[in-house]
């Protein structure tokens, strides 16, 4: 069995007739970015505008948990898209998915921005929106496990943690330039936001789809994977083996992203509602701090990879985890406040847990799958863990509110989550072959 910390020497002899790890890692980010660009301009656009444009014969907190609805029916589509796209990551190669699910996303993304309102279409818009959704969704769920391996099977084993993380600033320079999109927008008029201003986003990705897709036509399959390939190891069913042989890590790596998908919701998607509605901060401040703090997680999420080097992407994640149930009570204190400085504060405290445990999710994800399977078996754990851990979320904070008035059951439900990734995490295995 190999360790994760050392490279095959077949992986090293092929490693230096590769393109530059740094041209691997910027391609793999550029086009995450994009993803998770076209991601979050539906999140922040419910958040904000859905319920009054797709379900307006509701009253506004019901139209709202409807429109956050459409969180969840993406994250629905992540399992079968890691199914689908793990099993062919797994037999022909990283790079062909990672393009498939780029355009998949794109062309999902561009029909949301051309789509008609309640108004003009009655109930057939919240039903397409919801269909473009699940597609998204399918789109992302083989979109992260191909995103990390195709920097990490190529990085060197020292540096496989950092690496690693690059992927993962995808998701805070994507929902940097989402929000910095809406903030924008939100010089514009009610009237004309409501309109026509929302659609920009979601028509203007389209542009940055192609860029992402010219760089990923670019680049070259792993080492791993052409090895693996070469010495006919593939799985002739890569779902099959993967529940055959690594079942557990699968149960347990999803079980471990419920405090990312908790803590995640708390600072970047449910922050807008509360803060706007229950606090009563304005739009733009609120996307201010939200802004702010996946600025900060630029720097913080590789910031966690490079530790994860030094001890360990287990040890990096646990403390993550423990950041997180330490700080929610006292984040939300912060935020409760009243004051836009001290809620900032409160959102920061949360970011850093955030960071710990996000930034080492994939490595920590790698390092518990075979490579035959290693697509399949991280996207698969993703997709169940997210549908588990983050589907419902902020749907649930809603309902949290209203039956319990305060957010300390909020804070509680962190902690909870909290708990339980420590607990799955700290036996999740990090020796895996190749």
């Amino acid at each position: 069995m190999t360790s994760t910390t050392q490279p095959s020497p077949r992986q090293s002899e092929d490693s230096t007739a590769e393109p530059g790890i740094r041209t691997i890692a910027t391609s793999s980010l550029i086009g995450t970015t994009v993803e998770w660009f076209d991601f979050f301009a539906y999140t922040t656009a419910a958040a904000l505008v859905f319920n009054a444009l797709f379900f307006p014969q509701f009253d506004p907190l019901v139209g709202t948990i409807l429109s956050f609805g459409g969180i969840a029916v993406g994250y629905i589509g992540r399992p079968l898209g890691s199914i689908v796209f793990g099993h062919f990551g797994d037999r022909i190669g990283r790079k062909t998915m990672l393009v498939s699910s780029l355009v998949t996303m794109g062309a999902a993304t561009f029909a949301i921005g051309a789509l008609p309102t309640y108004e003009s279409i009655g109930v057939a818009a919240p039903l397409i929106l919801m269909t473009l959704r699940f597609i998204q969704g399918f789109a992302l769920g083989g979109e992260w496990g191909g995103a990390v391996l195709i920097v990490a099977e190529h990085a060197p084993a020292e540096r496989r943690g950092l690496y690693a993380s690059i992927p993962q600033i995808g998701l805070a320079s994507g929902l940097s330039l989402a929000t910095l999109a809406y903030l924008g927008l939100n010089q514009l008029t009610d009237e004309a936001f409501s309109s026509w201003g929302w659609r920009l986003p979601f028509l203007a990705s389209a542009v940055l789809v192609l860029i992402g897709l010219v760089i990923r036509l670019k680049i070259s399959e792993t080492p791993a994977f052409r090895e693996m390939q070469a010495e006919g190891r593939e799985a002739r069913v890569p779902i099959v083996e993967t529940l055959r042989t690594h079942s557990l890590h699968v149960v347990l790596a999803a079980l471990s992203f419920a405090v990312v998908g908790a803590v995640f919701y708390m600072l970047f998607t449910f922050s807008l509602t509360y803060g706007t509605e229950y606090i009563g901060h304005s739009r733009g401040e609120m996307l201010t701090i939200a802004t702010l703090c996946s600025v900060v997680a630029l720097a913080g999420l590789p910031l966690a990879g490079a530790l994860a080097d030094r001890v360990s992407a287990r040890t990096v994640f646990c403390i993550g985890s423990v950041v997180v149930g330490v700080t929610a009570f006292p984040a939300f204190w912060l935020i409760d406040s009243g004051s836009l400085v001290l809620a900032f504060l409160g959102y920061l405290l949360a970011t850093v847990g955030f960071c710990a445990t996000y930034g080492t999710l994939g490595i920590l994800y790698a390092s518990a799958f075979d490579v035959h399977v290693r697509y399949t078996g991280m996207s698969l754990a993703l997709g169940l863990g997210t549908l588990a851990g983050s589907a419902f979320v902020p749907m649930i904070y809603l309902e949290l509110l209203d039956m319990f008035g305060g957010s300390w059951a909020i804070a509680l439900y962190m902690v909870v989550a909290a708990v339980l990734s420590l607990g799955v995490a700290s036996r999740l295995r990090q020796d895996a072959q190749g």
